[in-house]
Parts: C-alpha cells; structure tokens; sequence
C-alpha cells in the first residue's frame, strides 16, 4: 500500500502554486520600464494584463473540468509548463519591441497557465481538509493575495543588475521550476478518505446538500439557482475590488489631498490587506458559515464605500479602503468552500472553474465601468456611491442565495425518502 501523503506539505505546495501565478499582481513593477525600453504606451502595456486576466477567468472554466478528469499533477504540470513559457518569452516579446507578441506571450499563453494553476490546488486542498475547508482555501489563496509582495522587489532588483528582458527570463525558470516541483505532490487523497478524529457536523442548511450525500456534477450545478447567484455576487465583488485597486491613487490625492508619494504607499499596503483578507475571512467563514460571512462583506462594502466618498481625513481614507480590500480578497477565497458546502466535492474544481469566469467578466467590465461613470460625474465622490448601489445589490443577492440553499436542501430531504416519492425527487433534480 501507498504510504498517505501528508496533508500540510499537499497545502504548502499549494500555496507554492499560487505564490508563483500570483506575482501577476506585480505587473505594474514592469511598466514603467517596459514603456521606456519600447515607448510603448501605459495603455497597451496595461491591456496585456487586462488580457491574462481575462484568459485566466475563462480557461479556468475547462481547466476545472480537466483537474477532475486527469488530477491535480497532471493540471500543475500543465500549468508550470504555460506559465514558464508565457513568462520567458514576453521577455522575447520586449527584447523585439513587438506589441501582439507581449500579448500573446503573458495575455494569452500565461493567462492561460495562470488559469491552471490557479484552480489545480484548491479543490485538491479542499478534499484534504474537510474540517478546515476555510483555511484549506485561505491558505493557498492568500498565496496569489501577497506574490506580489515578493515578486515587486526581486524583480525590481533584477532589472536594474540584468534588464528587463533578462529578468523575464530568469522569473519564467524560477516559477517552472517552483510550480512543476509543487505539482508533483499534489494529488486527491483515497476515497473516503477523512482525517484523523474528523467527524462531519450536524448538518446546517448550508452543507445539508453535502451530508447528506448529494454530490452535484459541474453540469448539475451550473443549472441551478445557487451556482448563478454564488457567480453574480463573485462578479460584484470583485467588479467593486479591481475597480478601486486601479484608482486608488489617483482618487486619494482627489478626495483627500494625499501627496503622490503617500498615495503609492497606501497601494503597497492595501496588497498587503488583501491577502490577509483572504486567510482571515476564510477562517471566520469556518465559524460562523460562508453565506453569513458573504452577507456581511457587502454590509461592509456599503458602509466603507459611502464612508470613503465623505472622509477627508488621508489616514482614515487609506484605513478604510485597506479593509475594503479584505473583502475583495475574501470572495476569492470563500467561494470555493462555500461550493464544496452547497455542491459537495465530487467535482468541486470544475464547477469552481466556471464560477471563475465571474473573474473574467468583471476584469473586463470593472474598469470599463469606472472610467464611463468617471467621466460622466467627474467626481469620484459620486462613482463611490454608485459602486456601494452595487454592494447593496450583492447584498440582496446574498439574501435571496439563502432561500435557494433550501431549495438544495429540500431535493437533497426528498432524495432520502422511500420509493413513493422518490420518482417526483428524481424528476425534479
């Protein structure tokens, strides 16, 4: 028999994962030098992250489904190679000064990859960790939350010693090597497999479904009311979290008359809450439940948001939007064990893929959105009160996911009872 792997070294390879892809989040450590070495535009430098993005939201949709059908080592080698590759040859792309070839490179091969590498570890760590789905999640989440705190530096000191090009290279290795070596000991733990002591709860409302032995398919899930609402608030939350992540600066030095200098400061800090938020608010969840926990990072959104359009306090301004950053990071890293409680497990990966297509929707729409209401009232105040409009629509939606949760949880009941009525339960799943 094959020895059991052990479940903490299945979550620091995890962890390794995503610390890896994670370091997307540094892209704006590269513009600045990419426009001087090229003279390439803000612009189309910044779209080529708008488009790793984008193909990380969708491709995790079919990797999800190739997580579940081939295992985690497969996707993560999968993924190292795409992402290693993407990396090393947008260093190509900058050393010929070709524009389709960077978006190419990192938007399209590397957004890919990221897409893979993003969704290979969390179903995996779920499995692990039916006791602490929360932190299970938290843990390799918080991983792509605070990459960029690590990559920022190294890479900055790599493109003063070797240059830009160069240093894309070295990067693109160094994740391959980080990624590929984590993916070989990822992999699902024996069937029925729980660990030591575990018992499972008492069945709330919330995880009845998964209890009770209804395991949905990623096609059963997708045809139901829970999985869209879950998708809908997802995409608020983060069309509200990317949005201000790429105005902050310029909206504190509006609204409260910070200087440059301190504004830039408070966006390095607010990386770092937001990969706080990710483990700290995953942990909660594993008290009081993840549709208690959604509930409230929209109650918060709508208070820190009307708050913000307010304040003229530069301090009380960067404190605010740092723990508005906590619930951005937390949606990324609930939503997987709030699928595993309502769906169960038997394919949480894929059906996580395609919730992460909320990811590319609201990558795509978050900016856009801001920019049009920006030039319409010509005031953040204004576009801040419009964006917590949509947190008290997130708000509802979180109302209303509890209703269909019983829903769930009734079919499950009905699935239970004797022959009678098991034909009706039957046609109605």
């Amino acid at each position: 028999m094959r020895r059991e792997k052990n479940r903490w070294l299945i979550a620091l390879s995890g962890v390794a994962i995503h610390l890896s892809i994670g370091s997307a989040y540094a892209w704006s450590v590269f513009k600045e030098p990419i426009e001087e070495l090229t003279g390439w535009d803000k612009s189309s430098i910044s779209f080529a992250f708008s488009l790793a993005i984008f193909c990380l939201g969708t491709s995790a949709a079919f990797m999800g489904k190739f997580v579940e059908k081939f295992g985690p080592k497969k996707t993560g080698t999968v993924a190292s190679i795409l992402f290693g590759l993407g990396i090393i040859s947008t260093g190509f792309a900058i050393s010929s000064q070709s524009l389709p070839m960077l978006y190419l490179t990192y938007g399209i091969i590397g957004g890919i990859g990221l897409g893979a590498g993003y969704v290979t570890p969390v179903s995996t760590m779920i499995r692990w960790f039916p006791d602490r789905k929360g932190l299970a999640t938290g843990l390799a989440i918080m991983g792509f939350g605070f990459a960029s705190m690590i990559t920022g530096p190294i890479a900055q000191q790599l493109m003063v010693r070797v240059g830009v090009s160069q240093t894309f290279y070295i990067l693109g290795v160094a994740y391959f090597l980080v990624m590929f070596t984590a993916s070989r000991y990822l992999e699902k733990p024996p069937v029925d497999w729980t660990p030591a002591g575990f018992e499972a709860p008492s069945p709330t409302e919330e995880v009845k479904v998964q209890y009770r032995g209804v395991q949905l398919t990623a096609n059963q899930a997708i045809k139901t009311k829970t999985f869209w609402l879950l998708w809908f608030m997802l995409f608020l939350n983060i069309t509200c979290g990317i949005s201000l992540v790429s105005e902050a600066s310029p909206m504190a030095q509006e609204i409260t008359g910070m200087s440059a200098g301190m504004a830039a400061t408070m966006v390095g800090v607010m990386g770092v809450f937001n990969g706080l938020g990710r483990l700290v608010w995953a942990l909660i969840s594993d008290v009081l439940g993840r549709k208690n926990v959604f509930t409230i990072l929209f109650i918060i959104d709508i208070v820190v948001l009307l708050s913000l359009s307010v304040v003229s306090s530069p301090l009380m301004f960067a404190a605010l939007i740092c723990l508005l950053m906590t619930c951005y990071g937390a949606g990324f890293s609930i939503v997987p064990a709030y699928i595993g409680d309502v769906f169960g497990s038997k394919e949480v990966g894929a059906i996580h893929g395609y919730i992460l297509t909320a990811w590319a929707a609201a990558g795509m729409f978050g900016p856009i959105f801001l920019g049009k209401i920006t030039e319409i009232f010509h005031a953040y105040t204004n576009v801040l009160r419009i964006f917590a409009v949509l947190a008290l629509v997130g708000f509802t939606a979180s109302m209303i996911i509890r209703a269909s949760i019983k829903g769930l949880a009734k079919k499950s009941t009905d699935s239970e009872t004797p022959a009678g009525s098991n034909c009706d339960s039957t046609k109605r799943a």
